[in-house]
């Protein structure tokens, strides 16, 4: 299903990833994998909890030029192989966060001959949280991490 967007709100990166969509998802949902590419190099992952179901865990902490950034949020849906949603507005046992940013909508389709189409949406609450974070160079980025998951995730495959 496509979601609709609202271009005020919505920030947008589509991608095709050379490895098949069921990697992808378990680089997604599996700890070990995600510490190795969700943030841009050299900024690292220094821990990761994920609980992949809906009001389960999606934690992250980055070190990013040497500020550690705690990342806390739930899943709010999960569909194996095909759809991540998952936000930082609420933590664990649905505790509203104070100062939430967005929430990402990732999806997984095949694509034909190995290939996963990759679409990771990033939901704001108003234009001017959506601008900020357009503006801290969410398409560098998030296509800097989409890079680097094709790339582990071919590394996977070599294995």
């Amino acid at each position: 299903m496509t979601e609709t967007l609202d271009p005020a709100l919505d920030l947008v990166l589509e991608r095709d990833i050379a490895a098949p969509r069921a990697l992808v998802y378990s680089c997604w949902t599996t700890p070990e994998h995600l510490m190795q590419w969700f943030v841009p190099k050299p900024n690292k992952v220094t821990a990761c909890h994920l609980d992949v179901r809906v009001g389960g865990a999606f934690n992250t902490t980055f070190d990013v030029e040497g500020t550690i950034m705690e990342n806390n949020g739930v899943y709010l849906e999960v569909i194996p192989n095909e759809k991540l949603v998952f936000t930082d507005t609420y933590t664990v046992g649905w505790k509203p966060a104070p100062e939430p940013f967005m929430t990402a909508i990732v999806t997984f389709e095949d694509a034909g001959l190995g290939h996963t189409r990759y679409r990771a949406v990033a939901r704001h609450r108003s234009a001017e949280t959506a601008k900020q974070h357009a503006d801290m160079g969410f398409q560098d980025g998030w296509g800097t991490v989409a890079t680097q998951l094709e790339a582990y995730a071919q590394s996977l495959m070599k294995g």
